[in-house]
């Protein structure tokens, strides 16, 4: 079967947000993770068994009068794709120094998807070979500048697939919960925005002081582009490949999830959060800084308040010809 046709497609209620709603979606079973004491095989061929049977009842806000098949048709004509055929999922993975998590994030990886793009920064742990070693088709692309979004700006740039899906490597994020994503984009979704907030999404790892920054930075953002957001600063994302110079990631360090959802937002595209449980980080130091890093994601915000939309596609544009 196709990736697509293999995700469930939960049931939920439709909430009005910027160019679209937002799909409160419940809980459903995670895929298993082996713990970071196991000793992790290399990937094998496998069968995605999907999450439950559920179907799903809300359509975007202008299409909900359609049965859920028609919705998913209308989305796979307007992104380019014929009927409900599945389309191409890549999966971004930026990592310095993850040998360790790699295995494990790797293993629970769909089968489906297309391909999954490695940037390397400049690892000296042997990331890139563990990888190959895990997932002999993982394409590696070594990373020229620094930081992390400058490591998904390389990676989207190499990323052939039709969905591309943003993934840590750290092992915080659950790799299983990718089909919730594939099928919210599938749903009528432009971006498909993992939210810990949202019913039935979590976290073991976040702080007090953390949990209380991000609230306070959600909110703001909500206030200046008119948004209805529960979550800002996670990087657990997908979107159609399409959306990409409506993006364009022009930006280095952690306040990367900060900008894309921002320039979502100011783009009028439509989004689905998806409940996300993030996990703690399995081996390893994050190079996240809460002050620094929470200072960053508040300069972006008050930034891309005065920076106009159509702005940033010209910016893309020439960036694109510039490459070529």
């Amino acid at each position: 079967m196709a990736f697509g046709e293999r995700a469930a497609r939960p049931r939920g209620e439709a909430v009005h947000t910027v160019g679209g709603y937002r799909h409160k979606v419940s809980p459903l079973a995670f895929g298993r993770s082996a713990s970071a004491h196991e000793e992790v095989s290399p990937r094998t061929e496998g069968t995605f068994q999907s999450d439950d049977g559920a179907e799903n009842d809300a359509g975007s806000v202008h299409e909900r009068a359609h049965s859920p098949e028609a919705v998913v048709a209308h989305a796979a004509s307007e992104n380019g794709y014929e009927g409900a055929s599945a389309p191409r999922v890549s999966v971004v993975i930026p990592a310095i120094n993850e040998a360790r998590n790699l295995p494990h994030v790797l293993a629970d990886l769909p089968p489906d998807v297309f391909e999954v793009v490695l940037v390397d920064g400049r690892s000296t742990d042997g990331t890139a070979e563990v990888a190959r070693a895990h997932y002999p088709t993982v394409r590696i692309v070594g990373q020229s500048g620094r930081g992390k979004g400058d490591a998904l700006a390389s990676g989207f740039a190499a990323a052939r697939g039709d969905i591309i899906v943003m993934l840590d490597a750290d092992g915080s994020a659950d790799p299983a919960e990718i089909p919730r994503f594939v099928d919210a984009l599938q749903s009528g979704a432009d971006f498909a925005k993992g939210s810990r907030f949202a019913d039935g999404g979590g976290s073991s790892d976040i702080t007090l002081v953390r949990g209380l920054g991000n609230r306070l930075l959600v909110g703001l953002v909500n206030v200046l582009y008119r948004t209805d957001y529960s979550d800002l600063c996670y990087g657990y994302n997908a979107f159609w490949s399409r959306c990409l110079e409506r993006i364009n990631v022009d930006c280095n360090g952690f306040e990367v999830e900060t900008l894309i959802n921002i320039r979502v937002a100011k783009a009028k595209l439509r989004v689905i959060e998806v409940p996300s449980f993030e996990r703690d980080r399995l081996f390893g130091e994050s190079n996240l800084r809460t002050f620094r890093d929470g200072f960053r994601v508040l300069r972006t915000i008050l930034g891309e308040r005065f920076r106009r939309a159509d702005a940033i596609e010209v910016e893309a544009s020439t960036a694109r010809a510039g490459i070529q």
